[in-house]
């Protein structure tokens, strides 16, 4: 035992102190250099003013870059060598080798290969583009040097490296580790580190002759296989911004393709086609080589959408564009059909992610995260392998890959060891995906990697590998036949629970631009039926590529640095003022000059009654029968009720004066009461809701006081903009402020409470409105936000007794625990929703509505909507400023499956919208005659055949027939994918298609219009 202990430390030492018997110095490397903001690339560097720097001498200020060039010209003891440059800039950079960008210096990558065998006179000249980083700290620039790469040396300590990690996650008491202790004594007895260069090289030898049997021993007939994918997760923007991602996908696809050319065996596998647009505008040269890498099977476009998007807080649409515009690029580009959708780092799968995959084509799904919980998790994930059912009964075969400890990710015998003894599904498995590389960052895999891997096809003790496709893997579990096992619903992760709320302006925007876009879509192409204008097909393009860059899982989610945080505000604000003013030039290209009229456009699906702000300078409207409309005055603006069919438009003519309100209203408020038919609400002096009484039935649903802001500290252990604590309600904070109260508006079309208030560091000014005829409360809030680590919620909780909530997702709800009784139950203490929330008893129910808020948390009967965070990191300003925000609430009587929830939720989200002008009469394009069932988008095929594509979901969790009634010519008409192929013909006639739904299907119509081919 003495002995091998003393093997073992003996092999230890000489690992961690093999790289200068690896490296023979030649001589250092001189640079020169300059430092700028701009974006350079190489051709643009002749006049720039380069520098001497020298070594230890700081460089760069927050943002810059250094660019740096130096000349190797190759001496004569180098002739016939391994040539490498060290180098030392002291930070990341871009390398350029004679003009062509080569690969990088990076945390992975510590050397770049000149020449595999150098030639005396030999020049090289190198330039590299290095960041300078985004903190107060200077980089330091290092020294670099030239040296000769002892290649037999690296390949002995390849093969020493190999057997020592291999003996150490074996059994200590089987024969294996005992030959290998007896070979590594024989080895060390042998090994001579005092000689030098071929001397050396000829020592080396012999000892590796005497580990190389032990090297070939193989695995027996039962033994599990990990199918292998060169890959790197490179975060789109993180703790660097989008400029610095477009030198890190530089980077490191020149390394992975130095890699390739080195190791012809080895493939590598590269998601998010966004990234490969970056190389093919800013690299034309390296996009060249990765395209015939591509071709030649070596690099591997697969990954299905655009960007790797959160798929918590995007809408159904908005997850369909990703794989539409993700697939397709890698279509066109690359001749390939993505089948595979592989999201490494996101926080949670969205129960109706099934579904979205399937309609548009991907078969499998693979991810990383779930097992990625930092110890936040009570009950860990149970498969590694399964069929995954979406809330719709979809089900794609899946994989989930898990790490533990194992980053950053890189090959040796004991990670294959541990992929397959760490995982969770002990039974029914023989084979696991394994990815393998560096990533968040980029660089993917290294030359060890691959050194390794040429030792591990099949070394006893570790599980077979085979490398190549993650497709490889997937179709050969379908040949083995699909494990037994099946997960329904979200893959809720239990952990990163603050990206439902951090950062809420680029939330909101982001709700804003989806919402947008629908307009645009709908009114493009009517405008483009009726009045024959172009719809904007390359807009679109363009403007839908942005929304869905700032998708991306570190983007929406808030958990990124300021300036990432920053770009993103002001990208999606210019985005939402295109597609809005894009929107509002095809409605008024649908009205006319008519300056006597103005037009009301409805884009939901169902008929609507809803109050509008009228144009300013018009007092007052009449209907088509020529009754003049009650207007209600309010801060300086006139509002009438109007009505409008479903996706269409009704016209009014503009009367010059106003017309008087009804006698008697019934809306009305007090400092202390809100009144209308249906709700009766008290409030008492802090403008929380005492009593929400239902005239109806006469039963007051408010528990305990209701709207009642509770701030708590909200301090992490770690992952501060990710995480909220699970413990945050024990530390709240008092507000025990009182209010400003006062009525700003009372009938006859609705009534106001203003609530002004002081909690803590921070003010709001809140609108209490209610409608007549209305059982929504709307409070429309203006928040000046002030804090630091703290966690706003309000609460509501309500007489409603049941085991579960429900919560609007993509194109349906889930339903989950809220309660705490099992350990899963209890991690889903914060919840993601999107435009409403529920508790509903078999014959009741009371929702929340909201207008941009991501996060609630229910336990028991308390509703409480997460409003603000504060975290401090990794964006030490996050949500600092104002806020404008509205939420809600709304109850009902009857089953759920008639409750006018989805509807409410809309109508809150989606405001009518007023045009000048108006020669033309109501018009319907489109309507459904089912509740239940709503039609989602309206656009032109993405073929340009003028065909209208119409996306429609069943929204209540129940079978349904239906009829989509048209206003529009229709000739033809079929069901396609959600990538608009072509799956059957369907029957119509007289205006109208019968269609049947399953719970929460989406379905998608093409539509052939008369006149057109």
């Amino acid at each position: 035992m003495k002995n091998k202990k003393e093997i073992l430390f003996h092999a230890e030492k000489l690992l961690t102190k093999k790289n200068p018997f690896m490296m023979t110095k030649v001589s250092p490397i001189d640079f020169t250099g300059f430092t700028t903001k701009e974006q350079l690339f190489l051709h643009e560097l002749d006049g720039q003013p380069f520098r001497e720097i020298a070594p230890g001498q700081r460089w760069g200020d927050r943002w810059e870059y250094g660019w740096f060039r130096g000349t190797i010209v190759v001496p004569k003891e180098a002739e016939g060598k391994r040539l490498v440059a060290v180098l030392d800039f002291g930070s990341e950079a871009t390398v350029y080798i004679n003009g062509i960008v080569s690969g990088a210096k990076d945390l992975n990558h510590h050397y770049l290969t000149l020449t595999r065998s150098a030639k005396a006179g030999e020049r090289f000249e190198l330039v590299a583009e290095a960041y300078a980083g985004h903190t107060d700290v200077q980089p330091v620039f290092g020294e670099s040097q030239l040296c000769i790469f002892e290649e037999e040396v690296y390949q002995f300590f390849i093969d020493l490296e190999c057997l020592y990690d291999l003996r150490n996650h074996l059994d200590a008491t089987s024969l294996r580790v005992a030959e290998i202790d007896r070979c590594l004594t024989q080895v060390f007895a042998a090994l001579d580190l005092t000689l030098r260069q071929e001397s050396l090289e000829e020592n080396v030898k012999r000892c590796r002759q005497i580990m190389e049997p032990l090297l070939a021993c193989v695995n027996g007939s039962t033994v599990p296989t990990l199918y292998l994918m060169g890959q790197s997760h490179l975060d789109v923007a993180w703790l660097w911004p989008i400029e610095e991602t477009k030198r890190k996908i530089a980077r490191t696809m020149s390394n992975q393709l130095a890699l390739i050319d080195e190791y012809p065996e080895y493939r590598y596998t590269q998601s998010q086609p966004y990234l490969f647009q970056l190389v093919k505008t800013l690299y034309p040269e390296l996009y060249a080589r990765i395209k015939q890498a591509v071709k030649e099977g070596k690099i591997i476009p697969e990954g299905s959408m655009w960007v790797e998007p959160d798929t918590n807080l995007p809408g159904g649409e908005s997850l369909i564009r990703q794989a539409m515009h993700g697939k397709r690029f890698f279509k066109e580009e690359f001749g390939v059909e993505n089948e595979m959708l592989w999201l490494p780092d996101v926080f949670g799968y969205s129960g109706n992610l099934p579904q979205i995959m399937k309609g548009c084509g991907i078969k499998y799904f693979g991810s990383v995260k779930l097992f990625g919980t930092y110890d936040n998790v009570a009950d860990p994930f149970p498969h590694n392998t399964f069929l995954w059912e979406g809330i719709d009964g979809s089900q794609v075969l899946t994989h989930l890959l898990n790490y533990g400890d194992d980053y950053p990710i890189r090959i040796r015998p004991s990670f294959l060891i541990r992929q397959w003894s760490d995982r969770v599904q002990l039974e029914g498995i023989s084979t696991r995906l394994t990815q393998f590389g560096h990533g968040d960052g980029g660089g993917g895999s290294n030359r060890d990697d691959l050194e390794f891997l040429r030792r591990l096809g099949n070394l006893e003790g570790v599980p077979k590998t085979k490398h190549g496709s993650p497709i490889e893997y997937f179709e050969d579990q379908i040949k083995r036949g699909i494990p037994d096992v099946k997960y329904v619903g979200e893959l809720y992760y239990p952990a990163h629970r603050g990206t439902y709320t951090t950062q809420a302006l680029i939330k909101k925007l982001n709700r804003k631009a989806e919402i947008g876009f629908r307009e645009v879509e709908l009114w493009g192409a009517a405008a483009e039926l009726l009045q024959k204008r172009a719809y904007p097909h390359k807009e679109l393009d363009s403007l839908w590529k942005t929304l869905l860059l700032h998708q991306f899982h570190d983007i929406l989610p808030g958990s990124s640095i300021h300036r990432v945080h920053e770009e993103a505000q002001l990208a999606l604000k210019e985005l939402n003022a295109n597609v809005y003013g894009l929107a509002s030039t095809a409605r008024e290209s649908i009205t006319d000059d008519d300056a006597s009229r103005v037009t009301v456009f409805n884009s939901l699906s169902w008929p609507r009654k809803e109050l509008v702000a009228l144009p300013a300078g018009v007092h007052g409207i009449s209907d088509e029968n020529g009754a003049a409309l009650p207007v209600q005055q309010y801060e300086g603006a006139n509002y009438a009720e109007v009505e409008a069919p479903s996706m269409g438009w009704s016209t009014y003519r503009i009367e010059p004066g106003v017309a008087d309100g009804p006698a008697a209203s019934a809306v009305f408020a007090t400092e202390s009461r809100l009144e209308n038919e249906w709700i009766g609400l008290e409030l008492n002096g802090r403008g929380e809701i005492t009593s929400i009484f239902d005239k109806e039935t006469g039963m007051d649903w408010a528990a305990e006081n209701c709207n009642v802001m509770r701030m708590y500290r909200d301090q992490n252990s770690d992952f501060d903009a990710w995480e909220i604590d699970r413990r945050y309600r024990l530390a709240p904070i008092e507000l025990n402020e009182t209010a400003k109260v006062s009525v700003t508006a009372n009938g006859p079309h609705f009534a106001n409470i203003r609530v002004e208030r002081q909690i803590n560091q921070s003010t709001f000014v809140q609108d209490i409105r209610l409608r007549a005829g209305s059982r929504r409360v709307e409070f429309h809030t203006t928040m000046h936000w002030q804090e630091k680590n703290k966690l706003l919620k309000v609460d509501f909780p309500v007489r409603v007794h049941t085991n579960e909530s429900l919560q609007e997702i993509q194109f349906g709800y889930v339903k989950r625990p809220n309660h705490a009784s099992r350990p899963h139950d209890a991690d889903q203490y914060e919840v993601v929703h999107h435009k409403w929330s529920a508790l509903a008893e078999a014959n009741r129910g009371f929702a929340l509505l909201n207008d941009c808020k991501y996060g609630i948390s229910v336990d028991d009967n308390l509703m409480s909507l997460t409003l603000l965070r504060a975290p401090t990191w990794p964006d030490e300003t996050s949500d600092q400023g104002v806020h404008h925000f509205t939420y809600g609430f709304t109850f009902w009587e009857g089953a759920f499956l008639d409750s006018p929830v989805v509807r409410e939720a809309y109508e809150l989200n989606y405001p009518v919208s007023l045009a000048a002008g108006g020669s033309h009469e109501t018009q319907s394009l489109l309507a459904v005659d089912k509740a239940n069932v709503i039609a989602e988008t309206v656009k032109l095929a993405e073929d340009g055949s003028g065909d209208w594509i119409v996306r429609l979901y069943e929204s209540k969790g129940a079978s349904v027939a239906c009829g989509l009634h048209f206003g529009l010519p229709v000739a033809a008409a079929s069901e396609t994918t959600m990538l608009e192929e072509k799956l059957a013909e369907l029957p119509h006639e007289g205006g109208k298609m019968s269609l049947q739904f399953r719970p929460f299907e989406v379905k998608t119509i093409r539509l052939r219009l008369n006149g057109r081919k």
